[in-house]
């Protein structure tokens, strides 16, 4: 057996977890709340002493690692004060080498970021910004539960441009209830027209324990048919390609160059450090998952403890498992020479059967230094990705 990829290489990747929001969207089942500046303050530093403690068990208190990519999801990292994000940032810059090549993104809701946290955020680093416009169709936006509306997320990039942000990435979303292609026409090309590098286009996945749920289950959300969500992604991938943005992955484009290296390093299957309240990380071999309470996830840091509340030790055939359903994510597919490194064996001596089988059907496409998914089958990866789960 050999060890998995977390148990033979370093981890450069570090998520931190905000989960504050003004208010709750209703597709949304992130771990995420509506507080007050005091609860805030205490989360930012329960987060240094976990940053501390998570940095001292991997890398030992003398080490100063290089981290490559950061990056701060939520919630809305934005809702910080520029106070408490620099009391973060001087934690990190504490404990990790993070320099120009650093790639460090943050998530902001359009208008939740004015210039001058925006100035704030790239003085101590940040150099990519994630806004989450969803759509621009205003009573889209309503209907979703969002604050914004399409005027902040021009706005918002606006100012991240002025401010001096480069990359810039905005989220869009498709299939929400009575959307049409006409609205994802109008949406993907608006923002565009801001002037950003990527853009991630996600179809809208009904999660338990949220309203759209609830009203799912109660006949009142309206959907559309799978066929014209079909129709949206099919007309996003050739309009953002025909504007020279490429699709790396299934749901993501960018301009060259511009791609996320942070994402980048889960579809490789690389280990990644993440801290903070339900953040999920990969380390040593093991997925972790920390509490997600507030009250639990303070009460263990101050004993002195990390917060982790589930633990997965990977076997070496469910990582390499993982590997392939990551990597298969991306349009480069799985690269041959990446899974030998990673695992110590050929891909082809652990899978050469079913990716037999499944290069028959032409479900996937095979040459000598990958293995990947045409993209007239992008629509079905799920079932190509299952074919992969539970087979060693």
């Amino acid at each position: 057996m050999t060890d998995s990829p977390s148990s033979t290489f370093p981890a450069q990747a570090l998520y931190v977890h905000i989960p504050f929001c003004s208010s709750k969207c209703f597709y949304c089942d992130f771990n995420s709340y509506v507080s007050s500046e005091g609860v805030r303050i205490a989360y930012v530093e329960s987060l240094k002493q976990e940053l501390a403690m998570v940095h001292d068990e991997y890398f030992g208190v003398s080490a100063r690692p290089e981290l490559q990519s950061i990056f701060f999801g939520g919630g809305t990292p934005t809702l910080l004060s520029i106070s408490e994000f620099d009391h973060i940032a001087k934690q990190i810059h504490a404990l990790f080498d993070v320099n120009g090549d650093t790639e460090w993104t943050v998530e902001a809701n359009p208008g939740s970021a004015d210039r001058e946290k925006l100035s704030a955020l790239h003085a101590v680093g940040v150099n990519r910004i994630s806004f989450g416009a969803q759509t621009f169709n205003e009573t889209l936006l309503q209907v979703i539960g969002r604050l914004h509306d399409a005027s902040d997320v021009e706005n918002s990039v606006r100012y991240a441009l002025q401010t001096g942000f480069k990359r810039i990435n905005i989220d869009l979303m498709l299939g929400l209830p009575d959307q049409t292609i006409e609205d994802v026409k109008e949406s993907v090309a608006r923002a565009l027209q801001t002037g950003i590098s990527h853009v991630s286009a996600y179809g809208l996945k009904v999660e338990e324990n949220t309203p759209f749920y609830k009203w799912q289950q109660e006949g009142l959300l309206h959907l559309p048919h799978e066929n014209v969500e079909v129709e949206m992604y099919e007309f996003v991938r050739t309009y953002l390609n025909e504007r020279g943005f490429a699709q790396y992955e299934i749901s993501n484009f960018s301009l060259p160059g511009e791609e996320a290296r942070h994402n980048l390093n889960y579809w490789d299957n690389f280990p990644y450090l993440a801290v903070g309240a339900g953040a999920h990380g990969y380390m040593g071999g093991v997925r972790y998952e920390n509490e997600r309470s507030l009250a639990k996830y303070h009460e263990r840091v101050a004993l002195g403890t990390r917060p982790v509340a589930q633990a997965h030790v990977v076997s070496a055939n469910e990582a390499m498992e993982d590997t392939m359903m990551l990597g298969l994510r991306l349009k480069s597919g799985v690269s041959k020479r990446h899974f030998a490194r990673l695992h110590g064996r050929e891909v082809d001596e652990v899978f050469g059967i079913l990716i037999e089988q499944l290069q028959q059907r032409r479900l996937i496409e095979v040459d000598d230094e990958s293995i990947w998914i045409p993209s007239q089958y992008v629509e079905v990866a799920n079932e190509i990705f299952a074919r992969f789960v539970g087979y060693l």
